[in-house]
């Protein structure tokens, strides 16, 4: 199988593919990294990505003011969704798509911050991103903003506070919760900034290290799933 050229759009040092680098990685498939903060165009043109991975950052998806570069890269994921490059969006990637697909996006009634149940929609049985899930589990998040489902999309997963996944058309998917997430990454954001993380960072970090390994090889297989997608539709001539 000819191997996708991955795209991955970052919005911070600290917000990058985790393990989902080592799915890539594993299916012998090229990630390509970039910021549209960085002023640069991307490593190549958008045209030769087959997959496009959206992920988090510390700003909020409406804060164009503080960030001018997020107008473009609003422009950006609409030229993506218009030319049905296999797209995912993960926390922050996931409330720019769904704000790029003109759905609201907004403050959450309250924060998730460290580990929260999150459970599958019916609608998610059948998906080929989200389908191999558990049907409940426990999901790392941090995140303050929520989205609505895009007009045409499909919900599929709910935690008790917000919507936690869509799927747009056959090749977009948002996921709120941080599948992609390592040991060292959640570690980094504690150690910055724990004074909003229920129970204190300790606390957060001990849960960490009992429930990433099996966290880890859940986004492993979650960012494998997706690539099988974008390997299909195969990548753009």
């Amino acid at each position: 199988m000819t191997p996708v050229n991955v795209l991955s759009v970052i919005h911070g040092d600290k917000v990058r593919a985790g393990v989902f680098a080592d799915a890539i990685a594993e299916r012998g498939d090229e990630l390509e990294e970039w910021s549209l903060a960085w002023g640069t165009p991307p490593p190549r043109p958008l045209d030769d990505y087959g997959a496009v991975l959206v992920f988090g950052g510390a700003m909020h998806a409406d804060q164009d003011e503080h960030h001018p570069w997020l107008k473009e890269e609003n422009f950006l994921l609409q030229r993506l969704l218009g030319l049905q490059v296999p797209i995912l969006g993960v926390c922050l990637g996931a409330q720019l798509i769904a704000k790029a697909a003109h759905a609201d996006v907004g403050p959450s009634t309250g924060p998730e911050i460290g580990w929260h149940p999150v459970e599958l929609t019916d609608e998610a049985r059948d998906d080929p991103v989200l389908g191999g899930l558990p049907e409940r589990f426990e999901a790392f998040q941090w995140h303050y903003y929520t989205y609505g489902i895009p007009s045409g999309g499909v919900e599929l997963a709910r935690s008790e506070l917000c919507t936690q996944a869509f799927r747009l058309g056959e090749r977009a998917w948002g996921i709120q919760f941080h599948a992609e997430v390592t040991e060292d990454q959640i570690e980094s954001w504690v150690n910055e900034d724990d004074s909003e993380v229920p129970g204190g960072g300790e606390q957060l970090i001990a849960q960490t290290r009992e429930r990433i390994a099996e966290w880890n090889e859940l986004g492993r297989g979650l960012c494998s799933s997706f690539l099988e997608v974008a390997a299909r539709v195969g990548a753009p001539v």
